[in-house]
C-alpha cells in the first residue's frame, strides 16, 4: 500500500481571499475555492453546477425544503427554471403554496424572531423565524386551490406533477387578466415546460385547502403518487446521466435521490447520479436523512463511485443567491445550455425529449 509523503500532502497551499472591490459574484466563488471550510465547498459547489451545465449528456434535477419562497428565494429559483439551470424541481407543498400566495399579488413580510407571537396569533399573522404573513389570505388562498381542485376530472387521479402543471396554467391565465404581477415558481414551470415534482403535498395548505373543499361536499381528487414516483424516474432513465442539486433535506432530497435505485431496479446499467451539490444544515450524525452526505448516498447506488460531490453546510438562503448570480454571469454556458436542455410533453402522463 503507497502512502503519500509530505511533499505530497502539503503540495497545495491555501490561497488567502484577496478582496477586490471590483470582483464579481463568480470571481469571489472562484477565490473561494482556495480558502479554508465550508467557503471551500460553496466554491466548489461553483464549479460543479458549472461542470452539470457544461455535460452534454446532464439532466439537472433540484430538491429544495425549508421555507425557501417566504425567505426571499422565490425569484432566485424561477431565474433557475426559466434559464434551464435545473430541469426538474422536487419540493413541498409549503414553497409551492407561499410561492401562490406572491404570484396572485400578496406579500410576506420582515418580522422578526422575538415577537410576541400570541399577539401575532390574536391579528392572524403567521411568523416563520423572522419573516410575517396573513393568515387571513393564506385562507384565502386554501379557499382557491379547493375550488381548483373541485373544478378537475373527479374520475381519475393525478399526479401531483400533473396538478402543478395545470395550477400553473391557471395561474398563468389570472397574472394574464389581472394586467400586473410576475411569474413565480408555479407558473413560470408551466410556461417553460419544467416538471415540479410534490411527494409530500398533503403536508402543507395545498393540502389544506383540497382537504377543506371535500370536507365541506366538494372535491374526491385522488393523487397517484405512485405515478408521481414513476414519472420522476423515467426523468432519470431517459437521461445519458444525471446531476442533482439539493438546498435544504427532508422528502425532495431522498425523493430525488432514489430515482437512481428505481432506475437500477429496471435497468442494471444505471449507476447513480453523475453529480451531486447539497446545500444542508444538518450534521450526518444524528443519522437522519437531511444530514446524509453523498458519501453515505453512495452506499446506497445513488450516486456513481467516481461521482463529482460537494457537501456544503451552509444556510441556504446565503448559497443560493451567491451561487445562481455568479452562474447569471456565465452566458455563453447558460446560452449553449438553455439550447440543448431536454424537454417535456407535460399533458397527461410526463414524457421527456432529449435533445441532440
Amino acid at each position: 500500500m503507497h502512502h503519500p509523503t509530505k511533499e505530497d500532502l502539503l503540495s497545495d497551499p491555501t490561497r488567502p481571499f484577496p478582496v477586490d472591490s471590483k470582483a464579481s459574484a463568480s470571481d469571489v466563488l472562484e477565490k473561494l475555492s482556495g480558502v479554508g471550510f465550508q467557503g471551500r465547498q460553496l466554491g466548489r459547489a461553483f464549479q460543479v453546477w458549472k461542470n452539470m451545465l457544461a455535460d452534454p449528456e446532464c439532466t439537472i434535477v433540484m430538491g429544495m425544503s425549508g421555507a425557501m419562497v417566504p425567505g426571499g428565494m422565490r425569484r432566485v429559483v424561477r431565474f433557475l427554471i426559466e434559464n434551464r439551470l435545473i430541469d426538474a424541481l422536487a419540493s413541498t407543498g409549503a414553497n409551492f403554496f407561499h410561492d401562490i400566495h406572491e404570484t396572485r399579488g400578496h406579500y410576506h413580510y420582515l418580522g422578526s424572531a422575538h415577537m410576541n407571537d400570541t399577539a401575532l396569533a390574536a391579528n392572524m399573522i403567521d411568523r416563520m423565524y423572522d419573516v410575517l404573513a396573513d393568515e387571513q389570505m393564506f385562507r384565502e388562498h386554501d379557499r382557491w386551490i379547493g375550488r381548483f381542485a373541485n373544478s378537475l376530472d373527479q374520475s381519475r387521479p393525478y399526479t401531483t406533477r400533473e396538478f402543478l402543471y395545470l395550477l400553473g396554467k391557471e395561474l398563468g391565465r389570472e397574472l394574464a387578466e389581472r394586467g400586473e404581477g410576475e411569474h413565480g415558481i408555479v407558473s413560470a414551470a408551466a410556461a417553460n415546460g419544467v416538471p415540479l415534482f410534490c411527494p409530500a403535498i398533503g403536508d402543507s395548505s395545498i393540502g389544506i385547502g383540497i382537504a377543506d373543499n371535500r370536507a365541506n361536499g366538494g372535491n374526491n381528487l385522488l393523487f397517484d403518487m405512485i405515478g408521481d414516483v414513476l414519472e420522476i424516474t423515467s426523468i432519470v432513465q431517459g437521461s445519458p446521466a444525471t446531476g442533482v442539486i439539493y438546498f435544504g433535506g427532508g422528502t425532495p432530497k431522498n425523493y430525488v435521490n432514489q430515482t437512481e435505485v428505481i432506475a437500477n431496479l429496471v435497468d442494471p446499467n444505471k449507476d447513480g447520479h453523475r453529480y451531486g451539490i447539497q446545500v444542508v444544515t444538518d450534521a450526518p450524525h444524528w443519522g437522519g436523512l437531511s444530514g446524509c452526505t453523498f458519501e453515505e448516498a453512495q452506499s446506497w447506488g445513488k450516486l456513481q463511485k467516481d461521482a463529482q460531490m460537494v457537501n456544503c453546510h451552509c444556510d441556504s438562503t446565503i448559497a443560493m443567491p451567491l451561487l445562481v448570480q455568479a452562474l447569471a454571469e456565465q452566458t455563453e454556458l447558460l446560452a449553449a445550455r438553455k439550447k440543448r436542455a431536454p424537454g417535456y410533453a407535460m399533458d397527461g402522463k410526463l414524457q421527456i425529449e432529449i435533445k441532440a
